[in-house]
């Protein structure tokens, strides 16, 4: 019986790790003017200062500045745009209505025709490299270019079902998914695509992976608050507990662990443990938001309806329990590595009671706050927070763990 109470007590336990940390240092989300009311379906950064939107009638903006202004591109087209995809900060595509697909190798400043081969509508464009790369459409239509759209051909997808995503892990696995709950995934470069069984007849809107060196484990989204999650590649789907019924249009993993998902009324859901609990965050809006993006672990964008941008810079970073054992006491641990670039882990420890006000924060040499990483109390437990200081110059700094009476700091090198 003791042992029986002793693993509820400690079941319970790790759901409250979970539970706080869900609630702890929610990431807010402002308004950013986009100069435009027309409805906007996909943002894109090459860098953590230049990103592009599209939306209907052809629009392209573009920002230099984090978002703080943005300009108008000239996209040659009056089509409809539901996606933007770089290669690399000078060469992206645009796809949408009517089979459209546009290139720039400029950064924006000229968008030049390509002939997809088709005139069904293409909501994704997706390029594995400056050659290779992927539309999907409308009635299954999956073109493929290996030339850098020189030429796209027609691959057979093997499903009448409008597909609105095409995603690649590497050149030759990859997914694509639509309505009725379509799953098609590809081993050999798109030159087969199979079946997955998705476990549902829901529209899935989009599908990612979550660690870019992992093919186990991936996630789709769609319509009615469905989120779908693998761990073995697709050979079998669970449908996740989203706690909402409004349609998802897109997701984005920061890290592993941690991940955003847009949609409907602007609603907003991340999670902190791969997809098993998701809680919903203030988006500020009421307007649907299609698409979502991190050019940072910090920093996201989000857009929709009526010129919609909303912008996070305190994103959660990686802050996982890293053991079941509950602390005796407060511990600061040293980071690892030290000295680092850009990124190290910081150990913390917080015991079973007695603590209020909890926060990490990072300082520089100066004193001034550079980083809050933890902003209230993820409930007791060993924790291991990720530090990426990509945006700072090298030097000393310094992390402070804060809880009620007790301080600890210690100091770090970023050496880049």
């Amino acid at each position: 019986m003791n042992k029986l109470h002793t693993f509820v007590k400690l079941a319970a336990l790790i759901v409250l790790f979970f539970t706080g940390l869900l609630f702890a240092q929610q990431p807010t989300w402002v308004s950013l003017n986009s100069g435009t009311n027309e409805d906007l379906y996909s943002v894109y950064f090459t860098s953590c200062k230049t990103g592009y939107v599209v939306g209907l009638n052809g629009l392209i903006r573009k920002t230099t500045n984090g978002g703080a202004n943005w300009s108008s591109l000239t996209s040659g087209t009056s089509q409809d745009l539901y996606e933007i995809n770089f290669i690399n900060q000078s060469t992206g595509y645009v796809s949408g209505t009517n089979g459209t697909i546009r290139k720039t190798t400029n950064a924006g400043a000229n968008w030049t025709s390509q002939n997809s081969g088709t005139n069904n509508t293409l909501y994704e464009i997706f390029f594995i490299d400056i050659n290779t790369g992927y539309a999907a459409g409308e009635g299954g239509t999956i073109r493929r270019t290996t030339n850098g759209g020189n030429s796209w051909s027609n691959q057979s997808a093997g499903t009448s079902n409008s597909l609105y995503e095409v995603h690649f892990l590497t050149s030759q696995l990859g997914y694509s998914v639509g309505s009725n709950g379509t799953i098609r995934y590809t081993s050999n470069g798109g030159a087969n695509w199979s079946a997955g069984i998705s476990g549902t007849t829901t529209s899935l809107l989009d599908v990612r992976f979550n660690n870019l060196y992992s093919f186990n484990t991936l996630f789709c989204v769609g319509m009615n608050g469905v989120i779908l999650k693998t761990t073995n590649s697709g050979m079998n789907w669970a449908i996740l507990n989203t706690g909402t019924t409004n349609d998802l249009y897109e997701i984005h993993f920061t890290f592993t662990n941690v991940g955003y998902t847009v949609g409907e009324n602007g609603i907003i859901l991340y999670t902190v443990n791969s997809g098993n609990n998701w809680v919903q965050l203030n988006s500020g809006t009421n307007n649907d938001l299609h698409s979502v993006y991190f050019p940072s672990t910090d920093t996201g964008y989000t857009v929709g309806n009526n010129g919609t941008i909303r912008k996070t810079t305190n994103a959660l970073t990686s802050v996982i329990p890293v053991s079941n054992i509950i602390p005796e006491s407060f511990s600061l641990h040293q980071n690892y590595p030290n000295p680092f670039n850009p990124s190290t882990k910081i150990m913390f420890e917080i015991p079973d009671g007695g603590y209020d006000n909890l926060s990490l924060k990072v300082f520089d040499i100066t004193g001034r706050e550079v980083k809050i990483l933890v902003n209230d109390n993820p409930g007791p437990g060993i924790y291991e927070a990720d530090f990426n200081a990509s945006g700072l110059p090298s030097g000393v700094y310094f992390y402070k763990l804060t809880a009620g009476n007790f301080t600890e700091t210690k100091k770090m090198i970023l050496a880049k």
